[in-house]
């Protein structure tokens, strides 16, 4: 995928609701275990089934507080399985920096949750921050990201970027 496509996406939605906690996403017994067995437990507590559903290119949709909680490290389980951005009417500013320097994309979107019903799809221009229901055909704009974050996101991380100007080995 180039570093553009990155940024112009298309998938399944899946709606959760408002404050939806870190906790929740990543239970705390998940975090003894390889990202890859731990992202098979999002969710163990409220929608058990969710990571043998979700499939590659799938988008998160939530609500107001998106995201609250503490530090973990949702994004990398969130891209373990596939997902290929993450809306909120609002997001929580720690789980927000974490989506970016994992490179998730993540838009804040006032109206967002009330726009799709779970398996429509949503086509996300996260340069110029427009997502359309393609299901329905309405269309949201919220505010554009500055150009270092797109950067950030076009690399994958920040420790993608830092890898590739030379920072890192």
């Amino acid at each position: 995928m180039t570093a553009e496509a990155k940024l112009h996406l298309r998938g399944r939605v899946w709606l959760f609701g408002d404050a939806v906690n870190t906790d929740e996403m990543y239970p705390g017994f998940a975090m003894r275990l390889p990202v890859h067995e731990a992202a098979q437990h999002m969710f163990d507590a409220t929608r058990p089934d969710w990571p043998a559903l979700v499939r590659a290119g799938d988008i998160m949709v939530g609500g107001r507080r998106f995201g609250l909680g503490s530090a973990r490290p949702v994004p990398l389980l969130l891209r373990e399985l596939g997902v290929c951005c993450v809306l909120a009417e609002e997001f929580s500013s720690l789980f927000l920096r974490n989506c970016i320097n994992h490179g998730l994309p993540a838009l804040a979107m006032p109206g967002v949750r009330a726009a799709f019903d779970e398996g429509n799809v949503a086509e996300v221009d996260v340069i110029a921050a427009r997502v359309r229901n393609a299901s329905t055909g309405h269309e949201l704009v919220g505010k554009p990201y500055p150009p270092l974050v797109l950067e950030l996101l076009r690399h994958g991380g920040v420790e993608a970027r830092l890898r590739s100007h030379g920072y890192l080995a």
